[in-house]
C-alpha cells in the first residue's frame, strides 16, 4: 500500500469489500458450531450469545456486540464498516442485554466457550533478527513464523488430540490460532494457563543474558521432538545466514555470553576475532563459525555443556508467545478475512501443511481486490465464492480444510449431546429426584506421551531464565483451585474442569 492509498484507507474504501467480498455465511457457520439448523440438538442461543467487538475509525471500540443470525451480522458490518473485527466467548446470555441481568445482583454474565487461541507476534522475536524490526517483516525473519506454526500445531494435534485448528496470518507481524475442538472451546482458564505454560521455555528480555535452561538428563519428548524435526534445521539452514548471526562481533558476542564456560567463550572469540579459518573462503562465515562452536561444546572435554548448543537454538527460534491471550476465555481475537488497517493485507487462513510456502508479501490486500473488481468482474461459481479475485483461494482453503471437517464433527456432537440428555432425563424420571438431573460432561484431552508429576508455577521474574526440566517436563491438566495452585499434571489423565470468574480484558492491540 502505497502513502496516498494508506491515507485514504477508510470505512469508505472497505464499502465495497464488505460489500461483494467478505465471507459473511462462513464466519456465521464456524461461529455457530453446528447450532444454525433445526435439529433438536441445536442451541438456537448459541450464536446470539457470542460476542464481537468493533473498532471504527477515530479508535471508536464497540464491544459486546451480537446477533441472532448471519444476516444480522452482515447488515451490521456493512452499515459500520468496521475497520477492525474482533471476536469474543460465548457467553450465559446475550452480551448485549447483559446490564438488564446484572441488575438482579446475580453475576450470571460469564463467558461459557472460547476457543483456545494463540497470538505470535514479530516483535518478539527483535532482539534475534536483524533484517527488521518492530512492524516490518521480511522474508528473511518470516521463518520465525513458520517455526512457531509447525512447533506448536504438530503439539496440539499429536499430543493433545485437537483436530480442528485454525492459522490465520494477522495482516501485519504474526499468526493467529484457533483451535476450536469442542473440548478446547471448553477449557477453563485454568486448563488454558496450563496448556501456555506447557509451551513456555523461552523466558527473559533484551537484557537477559541467558533465556532458556534445558536441564536433566534428557530432553523432554515434545522439545526433543522440535528441536530435531523443526528448530535444528530452520537455524542452520535460514536463520544463521539469513540473519548473519555470527557475521559481526557484536552479533556472535550474545551467543558466546549464552556459554557458561569463559574458557571456551574465550577461545572462540580469540580465533573469530583473528577471522582465522579452517575451510575454504568461499563457506559462509555464519556457517562455519558455528561449526566451529559446536565443536567446541560437543566434545566432551567441558562438563556442563550437553545442553548448550540446544540452548543457543532454542534461544533463537522456539516460538515466543503472548501468554496472556492464551490463558483467559474473554480475551478478543482478530477475526479472520478482516483488513489490517495499517498495511491493507487481508488476514487470510495459513495452511500449516504448507506453511513454509507462505509468503505474506503477497498477500491480497485491500486496494488489490478492489481493482480486481472493478477490472475483471465477479464470477461467481456453484457456491457462490468469487473466483475472479485473489481472495479465492483463501476462502477455498477455510472451506475445505476447516470448516467442513468442522462442521461434520459438531453435527456429530450435538445429536451426541442431545441423546446424553435424553438418557439423562430417562434415569431422572425412572429413578427420581435424587439423581441429578443434568450430567457434568467432563471434555476430555488425551496427550499420548506418559509420567506424571506435581510441578507449581513458575515465579520467576520476567529477567530470569525459565527452568525446563529434562523428561520431567510437564503437560496438562489437572490442578486445584486455589491461589498459588500446585498443578498436578499427568498425560493420559482427562481433566478436570473448574469454574472461576474472570474480569474482561480491553481488546488486543492493533497489530
Amino acid at each position: 500500500m502505497n502513502p496516498q492509498q494508506e491515507s485514504e484507507f477508510d470505512s469508505g474504501a472497505l464499502k465495497p469489500y464488505y460489500g461483494k467480498l467478505f465471507p459473511f455465511a462462513d464466519i456465521f457457520k464456524w461461529m455457530s458450531y453446528g447450532h444454525d439448523g433445526k435439529h433438536p440438538g441445536c442451541d438456537q442461543s448459541y450464536f446470539g450469545r457470542r460476542e464481537f467487538s468493533f473498532t471504527l475509525k477515530g479508535d471508536i471500540y464497540l464491544r459486546f456486540q451480537s446477533y441472532n443470525n448471519a444476516a444480522e451480522l452482515e447488515n451490521s458490518i456493512k452499515d459500520k464498516c468496521p475497520l477492525k473485527i474482533d471476536i469474543g466467548p460465548v457467553y450465559t446470555v446475550d452480551p448485549a442485554k447483559r446490564h438488564a441481568y446484572a441488575q438482579g445482583g446475580n453475576n450470571v454474565f460469564t463467558p461459557v466457550e472460547r476457543e483456545l487461541i494463540f497470538d505470535i507476534d514479530m516483535t518478539d522475536y527483535d532482539d534475534v533478527r536483524y533484517c527488521c524490526e518492530g512492524a516490518d517483516v521480511c522474508l528473511d525473519c518470516w521463518p520465525l513464523m513458520t517455526i512457531a506454526i509447525k512447533v506448536i500445531d504438530t503439539s496440539l494435534r499429536d499430543e493433545f488430540g485437537f483436530k480442528h485448528i485454525l492459522w490465520v496470518y494477522s495482516g501485519r507481524r504474526g499468526v493467529h490460532c484457533w483451535v476450536c475442538d469442542g473440548k478446547a472451546r471448553r477449557l477453563t482458564n485454568e486448563q488454558r494457563s496450563a496448556i501456555a505454560e506447557y509451551y513456555r521455555v523461552y523466558k527473559g528480555n533484551e537484557n537477559s543474558q541467558k533465556k532458556v535452561s534445558l536441564t536433566g538428563g534428557a530432553l523432554h519428548p515434545f522439545l526433543a521432538t522440535s528441536y530435531t524435526n523443526v528448530l535444528k534445521d530452520y537455524f542452520e539452514k535460514k536463520l544463521l545466514t539469513n540473519q548473519n548471526l555470527l557475521a559481526t562481533e557484536e552479533r556472535y558476542e550474545k551467543i558466546l555470553s549464552m556459554i557458561p564456560d569463559e574458557s571456551i567463550a574465550s577461545e572462540l572469540r580469540g580465533r573469530w576475532q583473528d577471522n582465522r579459518r579452517s575451510s575454504s573462503a568461499k563457506e559462509d562465515i555464519n556457517v562455519v563459525r558455528w561449526e566451529q562452536c559446536k565443536q567446541l561444546l560437543q566434545s566432551g572435554k567441558h562438563k556442563g555443556l550437553r545442553r548448550c548448543v540446544e540452548e543457543i537454538v532454542f534461544s533463537f527460534t522456539y516460538p515466543r508467545l503472548d501468554m496472556e491471550v492464551s490463558k483467559h476465555m474473554n480475551h478478543l481475537l482478530k477475526a479472520p478475512f478482516c483488513v489490517h488497517p495499517k498495511t491493507g493485507r487481508v488476514c487470510v487462513p495459513i495452511d500449516p501443511n504448507r506453511c513454509d510456502e507462505f509468503d505474506p508479501t503477497t498477500v491480497p490486500t485491500l486496494f488489490q481486490l478492489l481493482e480486481e473488481i472493478n477490472n475483471e468482474g465477479l464470477r461467481a461459481d456453484v457456491n457462490g465464492e468469487w473466483s475472479g479475485t485473489s481472495l479465492g483461494n483463501s476462502v477455498r482453503l477455510f472451506r475445505s480444510s476447516f470448516l467442513e471437517p468442522l462442521q461434520k464433527a459438531c453435527k456429530g456432537e450435538n445429536i451426541s449431546d442431545l441423546e446424553s440428555e435424553s438418557e439423562s432425563e430417562s434415569e431422572f424420571l425412572i429413578l427420581g429426584p435424587s439423581l441429578p438431573r443434568t450430567p457434568i460432561s467432563v471434555p476430555s484431552l488425551e496427550p499420548e506421551l506418559s509420567p506424571s508429576l506435581s510441578l507449581s508455577p513458575s515465579s520467576t521474574p520476567e529477567s530470569e531464565p525459565v527452568s525446563v526440566p529434562g523428561p520431567s517436563r510437564p503437560s496438562v491438566l489437572q490442578e486445584s483451585a486455589p491461589p498459588a495452585p500446585t498443578l498436578v499434571y499427568q498425560r493420559r489423565s482427562k481433566p478436570d474442569l473448574l469454574q472461576k470468574q474472570i474480569q474482561s480484558p480491553e481488546p488486543e492491540e492493533m497489530i
